[in-house]
């Protein structure tokens, strides 16, 4: 039993290829919404070995077929054994992959997917879907960074590790660029750097043209002192510190993650943009002091604070929580549902992060917020709808405040913020998902395609 997939996306062929052949290549193309995680990402097509993590701590081991290897035209896995744990897949299941690039003209190329195996296409056809989707955005986007001028960089990232640095260091290593991570442990690969947030060495940015910093302690949780006091504290100071090395080390561009917190937790139904003034609460005042330490590489070194709305992925963040919930029927607004909920899928926020890459008139504030914010009961019930769920079971206001508390409740669960991406729009930014619905089924593998 096999299954047969294929897809045109607009790049020559020699692009195509080479794009799967690079790091991150893997972590692009799969599904967030299976459970399956990347172990050990193979190094090579021809004869290289990638290990994926199961549930219940199985592995699936996939081993390429060094005499099926054939580039630009083809390459090939199968599922293979690699210790114990890998043992059970192995018996159970059939796999063998064949992956073929089929010329449509210079500028056009077919991938084409036929899977040997038992698993029913109707399983398989929303991965495929996803991926190609994936395929030909993740090019698009390389080519107009190629087109203004962007060449193979070096880019630092902190907090790689995490819902967004996973999703954008894969992006870039898979676009040609080189990505160090800056971690606080020992290093453990050559693409590692020990980073001491507060006391940085003075040779962490050599050989750096960017940084992007997106490491912080997660805000989402109680509002108690300690929790402040550490969600504030792992950011502000450690951004001061990393943006004056930037600017000592010459780096063209530092990058820094902020949030659409900036503005309050409850604006009614004024749009904000990024000449909105700030607003009030203590999500506000930990942004405005997180902004101002980065421009503490001002001068040489070009500032971006990339203030980010609710990101969408299943893989992390509000979505992770409420898919589970939705899924089973019991999912509901929150409250009224009539506050602002201004949201962008995780895909379109890597997009941002590379354009404040390369876009050298971004400088500053900039909303990474989809050009459509919802109310909460829109979110609701277009969430409901994908998921082909009822959305009746309604959550009172003082819900949110038995887990976060009244103040974490206020500034999180039920805040109101009608943001929109104004200067985004102003440099004529297109967005994979302008809309919320085709950005949850294209995450949710629930596509029409599919």
């Amino acid at each position: 039993m096999s299954i047969d997939c294929s897809a045109v996306v607009a790049a020559p062929r020699s692009e195509v290829f080479a794009w799967f052949a690079r790091p991150g290549a893997f972590a692009r193309l799969a599904p967030p919404w299976q459970p399956v995680s990347l172990l050990d990402e193979a190094d090579s097509l021809a004869d290289g070995r990638a290990v994926l993590g199961l549930p219940a701590g199985l592995r699936w081991v996939a081993r390429h077929e060094a005499g099926e290897y054939d580039p630009p035209h083809r390459f090939v896995d199968r599922i293979t054994t690699g210790g114990p744990a890998s043992v059970p897949a192995s018996v159970v299941l059939s796999w063998r992959h064949i992956h073929e690039f089929e010329e449509v003209d210079p500028a056009h190329t077919r991938i084409k997917d036929r899977v040997q195996t038992w698993v029913p296409a109707a399983m398989l056809r929303p991965m495929f879907a996803y991926r190609y989707r994936q395929i030909e955005a993740d090019l698009a986007a390389h080519a107009r960074a190629a087109d203004h001028g962007l060449g193979a960089i070096t880019v630092a990232v902190t907090g790689a590790a995490g819902l967004i640095g996973s999703a954008l260091t894969a992006f870039l290593s898979s676009g040609g660029h080189t990505v160090i991570r800056l971690v606080r442990r020992e290093p453990r690969e050559r693409a590692e750097r020990r980073w001491d947030p507060d006391n940085p060495a003075g040779d962490l940015l050599d050989g750096v043209d960017a940084v992007v910093h997106l490491a912080g302690a997660p805000i989402a949780g109680r509002f108690t002192d300690e929790h402040k006091k550490a969600v504030a504290g792992s950011r502000i100071t450690p951004t001061r510190k990393l943006a004056e090395l930037c600017a000592r080390a010459g780096v063209g561009v530092f990058v820094s993650a902020s949030a659409i917190g900036y503005y309050g937790y409850d604006r009614d139904d004024e749009t904000l943009t990024e000449q909105s003034p700030r607003g009030t609460g203590f999500l506000a005042d930990v942004v405005a002091d997180w902004e101002d330490a980065a421009t503490a590489a001002s001068g040489t070194t070009r500032v971006v604070s990339v203030r980010t709305g609710i990101v969408q992925s299943p893989r992390g963040g509000t979505l992770r929580l409420l898919r589970p919930l939705f899924a089973a029927g019991l999912g509901g607004r929150i409250g009224s549902g009539h506050q602002w909920m201004s949201w962008i899928g995780i895909d379109d926020l890597v997009d941002i992060y590379y354009r404040a890459l390369w876009d050298i008139q971004l400088r500053g504030p900039i909303n990474a917020v989809a050009p459509h914010p919802v109310r909460n009961i829109e979110y609701t019930h277009t969430l409901g709808r994908v998921l082909g769920r009822p959305t009746v079971i309604a959550v009172p206001a003082f819900g949110p405040a038995v887990l976060l508390g009244r103040s974490g409740a206020r500034e999180l669960a039920t805040a109101s913020q009608r943001v929109v991406p104004d200067r985004l729009g102003s440099a004529g930014h297109e967005f994979r998902d302008a809309d919320l619905e085709s950005a949850l089924r294209h995450v949710l593998g629930r596509t029409a395609e599919s």
